[in-house]
């Protein structure tokens, strides 16, 4: 079954399924022929692969109501399984609605829901009694500081955080602690995070408590531990149906399968979902669940709907083509289910850099806003969240009403508002507020009672925050770890300050940000988050090259997050791929289709061949979000920190078929075949900006400091001693003896004695 060419003849059914019969009831007649198989296959397991736009929730939906309809099952006997609360409530709504009144008694709702219900019924067998609590993060968060504050770990290296998520990971693979095994064990926490778990672990039981993949966990447990429980659930649930089967984990895939799986008996499970839209495994989905229905349930049907409702023909087309180059999948072809469906070519557009596409964009937005197209029916799309700073300000520019969607504005992300203040702060020293915002951020073990201090020590002298602090350091009024922190702090922006008319702005933020150890914060961060908020961060620096000063750029900042639009406004839609799985609109734009940003350079560092394959099925999703419109972009060169890189397409374009795709852009004539980008924060010179005006112009400069080759000692204030690594021009790369290697301007170390 893997490896399903587009040009595979149509089949209804494998294993040789009966066809539905012609006389049924009025709500089976109003189904296509693939959705009526789906719902009239009621005995034996069954795998229903619902392309994108098929009616999978009316098929699951009136499959259930049929099931009771049809006198095969009492409501209570049927086990619903869902994603979201949102899933379910439409579910139970729709089942509703078919049966003419409410149904009352449902095991109907998301995995962890269902699991709770359990729990409360069994909760002895874990040593729990049936009134546990359900902690929320912080109280997890709270519980585990509690933990490991005896093992003395560096919470700096190594965040409880970081900790947790790695005990969340073993949770989603059903990992008890004593499942863990040293091969599963990790390195992370200096190799406790094992005895940290099972610490975690009989905490949580002495407090009747549990957490969110506890849930799931000790539900799994009390399945495989106690076959008199087990078997209470079998003779219970005639019937399991569960939506989205492909972004199942590994624990969800062993509760289904305990519950489903019963020896001497067939399986009634039937699993609606598309391996074609598998494009969460960075949160534990495992698409080779779906892969594998037909092993671990012998005898299994499998229906394919592939008659699709939403798109045209060409974007169908387009689609189906591109997912063809898979080949862990097990194969469909999406056509267009309408009569109307023709529609036009999915759009190439070639550009020269970021900024064209994002003139592009827009432009086309305001045509079809003349032409009556509304906002709310237009989306980007963008593969990472980085990505959104230009369209916004450019639909700012335009004044186009936009909304991001499952998230937040560009300049209002919490690592982009750090790093603003750190830039308020280097324009100017007077600026309390924002000095109030990174004075801790990377913690500097500065508590209230210090900034207590510090503010009235501002306002007896009548100066700033930071000239106050000063003062104190001078007079010895600072100790310990917050006087070595704050007078790094302090001399990083003073040298920042110096070196602007030397270096530019652009240089002078991106060593600041990193000789203040905030990027070496998020670095640290294992949340999945944290990629995302450095390339965010890159992003910001990057966008520091269109502005002549730091003080013009920060003014430009002041002005777009002042653009807010009415809540009752129509407004365009700019979200992750991720994101927008499950919606849809009239006009889709994909912009970014460039090697390294899509499909994304991490993933494929990371995942090989399974990662391209996930970045391709999210390629899927993306242009199968559109009904009448997909346009796709990319450009020929990109800037980074004011250098021009070259950008080669991405692979996903040539893979489109070309009878469903047309080509604009004059770019295509001269797109460089070769990637040399390389990624800031993670080399040693990423940067080599512009230096504005002060040396092309002869103006007075600051004396130059003695050169300090390769080899050379050196003394940093916050870093310690360390040896010149690598040279390039004014800029360092210094091994340092305790804090290990770092990059930096000269200007910021001395000559060691």
């Amino acid at each position: 079954m893997l490896g399903h060419s587009p040009a595979t003849p149509y089949t209804e059914t494998v294993n040789q399924t009966p066809a539905p019969t012609p006389d049924a009831p009025d709500y089976l007649q109003r189904l296509n022929p693939e959705q009526r198989m789906a719902i009239e296959t009621t005995d034996g397991p069954l795998l229903v692969l619902a392309g994108a736009g098929t009616g999978k929730t009316r098929v699951l939906t009136t499959r259930f109501a049929h099931i009771l309809l049809s006198g095969r099952a009492r409501p209570y006997q049927i086990l619903a399984v869902t994603f979201t609360n949102k899933a379910a409530r439409e579910m139970r709504e729709r089942i509703g609605s078919l049966l003419g009144e409410p149904v009352e008694g449902l095991w109907l709702g998301t995995f962890h829901a269902l699991c709770a219900r359990m729990l409360r019924r069994h909760a002895e067998y874990v040593g729990l009694s049936s009134g546990f609590t359900i902690l929320d993060t912080d109280d997890q968060l709270r519980l585990l500081k509690q933990v490991i504050e005896p093992l003395r770990i560096d919470s700096k290296r190594w965040p409880p955080q970081g900790i947790l998520g790695v005990i969340q990971r073993w949770k989603d693979r059903g990992l008890t602690p004593e499942r863990v095994t040293p091969a599963e064990d990790c390195d992370f926490a200096n190799g406790q995070c094992r005895a940290i778990y099972a610490s975690y672990q009989a905490r949580l039981v002495q407090l009747n408590a549990c957490d969110f993949g506890d849930l799931m966990l000790h539900v799994t447990e009390i399945l495989r531990t106690r076959p008199d429980v087990l078997a209470q659930y079998h003779r219970l649930f005639r019937y399991i149906l569960v939506d989205e089967y492909q972004d199942t984990n590994t624990i969800q895939y062993l509760w289904l399968r305990l519950l489903a799986q019963r020896e001497g008996q067939q399986a009634n499970i039937c699993c609606v979902g598309d391996d074609d839209q598998s494009i969460y495994s960075w949160r534990g989905a495992e698409v080779e669940n779906i892969l594998r229905f037909e092993r671990d349930f012998p005898g299994a049907a499998i229906v394919r709907l592939e008659r699709n409702y939403r798109s045209t023909a060409q974007i169908l087309g387009a689609a189906s083509g591109l997912i063809a180059h898979n080949d862990g999948r097990l194969g469909k072809t999406l056509r267009p289910g309408r009569d109307d469906a023709s529609g036009e070519k999915v759009r190439v557009a070639s550009v020269w850099d970021s900024d064209d596409e994002a003139r592009l964009v827009g432009e086309e937005v305001e045509r079809l806003r003349a032409g009556g197209h509304r906002m709310s029916e237009i989306a980007i799309l963008v593969r990472a969240g980085f990505q959104t700073r230009a369209f916004e300000e450019r639909l700012i520019a335009l004044g186009l009403p936009y909304r991001v969607v499952g998230g937040l504005r560009f300049y209002e992300r919490a690592e982009i508002r750090d790093a603003l203040a750190y830039m308020r702060v280097l324009n100017q020293p007077a600026d309390d507020l924002a000095f109030e915002r990174i004075i801790n951020v990377p913690r500097r073990g500065i508590g209230a009672v210090a900034m207590q201090k510090f503010h009235q020590a501002a306002r007896d002298g009548g100066v700033p925050l930071t000239e106050a602090i000063s003062i104190m350091l001078e007079r010895g009024e600072i100790k310990g770890k917050a006087r070595d922190s704050l007078a790094a702090l302090l001399n990083s922006l003073a040298q920042g300050r110096e070196a602007l008319p030397r270096e530019g702005h652009v240089v002078v933020v991106d060593t600041l940000l990193e000789e203040s150890g905030y990027i070496d914060m998020w670095k640290a961060d294992t949340s999945v988050e944290a990629p995302g908020r450095l390339d965010n961060l890159k992003e910001l620096v990057r966008a520091l090259a269109d502005f002549e000063s730091l003080g013009h750029f920060l003014e430009h900042v002041a002005l777009v997050m002042e653009n807010e639009e009415s809540a009752g406004t129509e407004r365009l839609s700019i979200m992750t791929l991720h994101g927008a799985k499950g919606l849809e609109f009239d006009t889709v734009f994909l912009p970014g289709w460039e090697e390294g940003v899509f499909p994304s350079q991490r993933t494929l560092d990371e995942g090989g061949q399974k990662g391209l394959e996930e970045e391709r099925r999210l390629a899927y999703v993306g242009i199968t979000r559109a009904r009448h419109r997909a346009i796709i972009s990319h450009a020929a060169s990109r800037r980074i920190y004011g250098n021009w890189q070259s950008a080669m397409p991405s692979r996903f374009i040539e893979e489109l078929p070309d009878e469903y795709v047309t080509t604009t852009g004059a770019a295509s004539q001269a797109r460089s075949r070769s990637l040399g980008q390389t990624p800031a924060f993670s080399s040693a010179f990423p940067i080599t900006a512009r230096r504005p005006r002060a040396a092309d112009a002869g103006d007075a400069a600051a004396p130059a400091k003695a050169a300090m080759p390769v080899g050379t000692r050196v003394f940093h204030q916050k870093f310690g001693y360390g040896t010149v690594s690598s040279v390039e021009g004014n800029r360092l790369e210094v091994a340092f003896d305790k804090a290990g290697p770092k990059r930096l301007l000269d200007s910021f170390v001395e000559k060691a004695p």
